[in-house]
């Protein structure tokens, strides 16, 4: 779940206090040359990093993502300050990167924090990019017709993971550290979350993604986050105004079911005219631009309609996956899925602020006993999702479970949305993101060992992509 895609379901100062930097079109004609410099210095970083990281972690026997996610922590705010954001609460000269561009342009304060703005929205628009090629790369690793058989399966998965650590954590807060109602309400809904885009990545260079448990697990994924757009809109709308907009919460969840529904049913018609299109195109791009347009477009309408643009890009792999074109298609991305998937997991892990583990900031200290209580059922509220498959004799539960454990950016929007709204404390913001934190980087390890023995392994010159198509 991306930031800006959210916004267009609240107003007032929720919004306000997270509407998006300002961008390129915003800046003097004379800062453009600067922003260009900090965005390709900054992308050197993040490709370093994001090689470096995978090498290590593949070498260590564990998922390259994960690799990727701990480089973006070096880099990012919790270490080296390379790879930083202003909406952490960090300024220009924070940035070392914003500093050496200051020094070799002799650059005034208000300059550099106009460049150091644009420079940062330049990058997560293209994290944002990276997430949707991401998840259009899943949709066409992903078997249709398999995940049409798991989907009351991966649907029931989704509501249990849904209703089973919101009721545990608000419950929770409420009995044994006295938070008040809407607080504990909010901090309930951050334990809803799911990062299908960590997971589906795992899954994918684990081999796994095709396998009955992959499919549940990016089934309930999607589902999952459709509901965490629900939640998320019901306890910002009761943290606004102490009371539930009901209709925006049905429109959200007609335009949600018909958006998904609609995509499928509808593919086996544009599956033709795409097959037609691409025969008629003779020059370079003949099917992989006609694909991105395609997987734009769905993006668009998903965000448009106030849904994720993740989801349209996974709606369009999930159509295309069908087309006669698919494994020419899975070939051309590949290299462009290279280029883009990095800066979203580096970033991902570079807005990951360690700083809150200190114990000996005292405004740390409550925020880690409610945070160890958040982490447990945040584990565990999804851990159970496993046991709520039925009709799968022999399924490995756990892999279900572990698979939804990941919060990742979703997570993140939560807290930032109650942090701007006024409605969570110092401790309980603390909370929920150290529960972020550690489940984010606990699960793609812990993906491998569920697995174990099962996992087929993935030699040196074989992508992700290639052995899941297999």
């Amino acid at each position: 779940m991306i930031l800006p895609n959210i916004l267009p379901l609240f107003s007032g100062e929720i919004a306000a206090a997270l509407a998006p930097l300002p961008f390129l079109a915003t800046v003097v004609a004379e800062d453009s040359p600067i922003i260009l410099s900090g965005v390709l210095l900054t992308l050197v970083v993040i490709y370093l990093a994001s090689k470096f990281g995978a090498e290590v972690a593949r070498r260590l026997d564990f998922p390259p993502v994960l690799g990727e996610l701990v480089a973006g922590v070096v880099v990012g705010v919790s270490a080296l300050h390379l790879v930083i954001f202003p909406e952490g609460g960090l300024s220009a000269s924070d940035s070392v990167i914003m500093t050496a561009l200051q020094g070799l342009n002799q650059l005034t304060p208000d300059a550099l924090t106009r460049i150091f703005e644009s420079q940062s929205e330049v990058i997560s628009v293209l994290a944002e990019i990276g997430v949707i090629i991401l998840l259009f790369e899943i949709g066409l690793e992903s078997d249709l017709r398999q995940l049409k058989e798991v989907g009351i399966q991966a649907t029931v998965v989704a509501c249990v993971g849904v209703a089973a650590p919101f009721a545990a954590g608000t419950v929770g807060l409420m009995m044994l550290f006295h938070v008040a109602a809407i607080p504990a309400i909010f901090a309930g809904a951050a334990l809803t979350a799911t990062s299908i885009g960590i997971t589906s990545k795992v899954l994918s260079e684990l081999g796994q993604l095709k396998s009955k448990e992959g499919q549940i697990i990016v089934g309930a994924a999607v589902i999952d986050d459709v509901l965490g757009i629900i939640v998320l809109a019901v306890v910002a709308s009761l943290a606004k105004t102490g009371e539930i907009d009901v209709v925006n919460v049905i429109y959200l969840i007609v335009s949600a079911t018909a958006f998904l529904i609609g995509s499928i049913l509808l593919g086996g018609v544009f599956n033709k005219s795409f097959v037609a299109i691409v025969e008629q195109l003779k020059t370079r791009g003949n099917i992989v631009i006609p694909a991105f347009i395609f997987a734009f477009f769905m993006a668009f309408l998903g965000n448009a309609i106030h849904l994720e643009a993740i989801l349209g890009a996974f709606a369009a792999g999930l159509v295309l996956d069908e087309t006669d074109a698919r494994n020419e298609l899975d070939e051309l991305i590949k290299p462009i899925a290279d280029l883009l998937v990095p800066i979203f997991f580096v970033t991902v892990g570079a807005r990951a602020d360690l700083g809150v583990l200190n114990p000996t900031v005292p405004e740390n200290r409550a925020g880690l006993f409610i945070a160890t209580f958040l982490i447990v059922v945040a584990i565990v509220g999804k851990l159970i999702t496993g046991w709520a498959v039925f009709g799968q004799p022999g399924i490995n539960r756990v892999a279900i479970g572990v698979g939804m454990i990941p919060r990742g950016e979703v997570g993140l929007v939560f807290a930032g949305i109650g942090s701007a709204s006024g409605i969570l404390d110092k401790p309980l913001e603390v909370s929920i993101i150290i529960m972020v934190i550690l489940t984010t980087f606990l699960a793609p390890p812990f993906l491998r060992v569920a697995f174990g023995s099962s996992i087929n392994p993935i030699p040196e010159s074989t992508t992700a992509v290639e052995t899941a198509s297999e």
